[in-house]
């Protein structure tokens, strides 16, 4: 048996290859103990004339959760509905892929009255981050 123990590094700029074998790895672990991830990226962006990205939202699905990473709708933008319209729709291609749910986190200076508006409840909280506010974490069930 090799007594040789593996060393802590700690880079200075963390490479994101590193990351992609972690995530592997952590993959291949909770796929044999919860079964197939079935993980699908999902996109739904807002464009101007022009093409170029202004908004939208981020999010992937796995383990029939549709997890929002990120959304974002410019200022100049809100209160037109866009936001009502990116949730649905990634409602209705959440349940297209079997999801049971949604869940997504937002700090209090951000939009949790809005998902509250949508149906999403909070399940959790952390305070002070940043330090004054809270990061608050909502999930919403879905009826498929």
């Amino acid at each position: 048996m090799s007594t040789n123990r593996p060393k802590l590094v700690i880079p200075a700029v963390p490479d994101r290859a590193d990351r992609e074998i972690l995530l592997s790895r952590l993959a291949d672990f909770e796929a044999e103990q919860a079964g197939p991830l079935d993980i699908k990226h999902l996109a739904i962006l807002l464009k101007d004339e022009a093409g170029a990205t202004i908004g939208g939202l981020w999010g992937v699905s796995l383990f029939r959760w549709l997890i929002v990473e990120l959304v974002f709708v410019p200022a100049h933008l809100r209160g037109q509905g866009l936001g009502r319209d990116i949730m649905a729709e990634a409602e209705r291609i959440a349940i297209e892929r079997g999801c049971i749910g949604i869940w997504l986190d937002t700090y209090d200076f951000q939009a949790p009255d809005f998902y509250e508006s949508l149906g999403f409840v909070p399940f959790g909280a952390v305070f002070d981050q940043p330090p004054g506010h809270k990061r608050i974490f909502m999930q919403k069930r879905l009826a498929i």
